[in-house]
């Protein structure tokens, strides 16, 4: 009888500690975490976002509206920064961390959004909508951008070393491809080194 007692005591404490562990398992994440950097000159240039899926939906011109400014990401915002200041859209940037934002445009360009503070989209909302306005005060630079045709399940962005001056930064989800330059200015700083010597 004792026997049993302890039998079934340890069969109990099996069975909870089990369904204890369980309970603490996690699922994969539907948009997981996501990263890409790349040193090009003197420059480190590095993209931190999320990145959902299309599971079979259409997500321009449904999900993310026309004409509506998106996080360019999912879940937080997607942050670029520069480890030193560079030109984007033809304007000086100083070193640091930016939200990137696209509006995407139905037939045309589409909107990129450099945000100095380094906000979240939801930090621009006003009465449910996001507040365009407040995005492009805050705007480092916007920029227009053509978007290019692709095929692409998960959101992905890419920095490619162009000629080790310019970077290109590429987003690519679902059938649309955008990229910009960055111009990490190399010619500029080899030009302050040889004057500080």
């Amino acid at each position: 009888m004792k026997n049993t007692k302890h039998l079934l005591l340890a069969f109990a404490l099996f069975i909870t500690s089990t369904f204890g562990a369980f309970a603490q398992l996690q699922t994969p994440a539907a948009s997981p975490a996501a990263s890409v950097s790349q040193v090009v000159g003197f420059t480190k240039i590095s993209i931190d976002y999320s990145s959902p899926a299309v599971k079979g939906r259409k997500i321009f011109g449904e999900i993310e509206k026309y004409g509506v400014t998106w996080r360019a990401g999912a879940n937080a915002q997607t942050i670029i920064e520069f480890s030193t200041p560079v030109s984007v859209g033809g304007k000086n940037l100083r070193a640091g961390k930016y939200s990137i934002f696209m509006t995407p445009a139905q037939s045309g360009e589409w909107t990129v959004h450099l945000n100095s503070k380094a906000a979240s989209v939801f930090a621009y909302m006003k009465d449910g909508a996001i507040d365009e306005e407040a995005i492009a005060a805050d705007d480092a630079v916007s920029f227009k951008v053509a978007p290019a045709a692709g095929n692409t399940e998960r959101l992905q962005y890419h920095i490619s070393a162009e000629n080790n001056k310019v970077a290109k930064v590429t987003m690519a989800w679902e059938k649309v491809i955008i990229s910009f330059l960055v111009d990490t200015q190399v010619d500029q700083k080899m030009e302050g080194f040889k004057t500080a010597f």
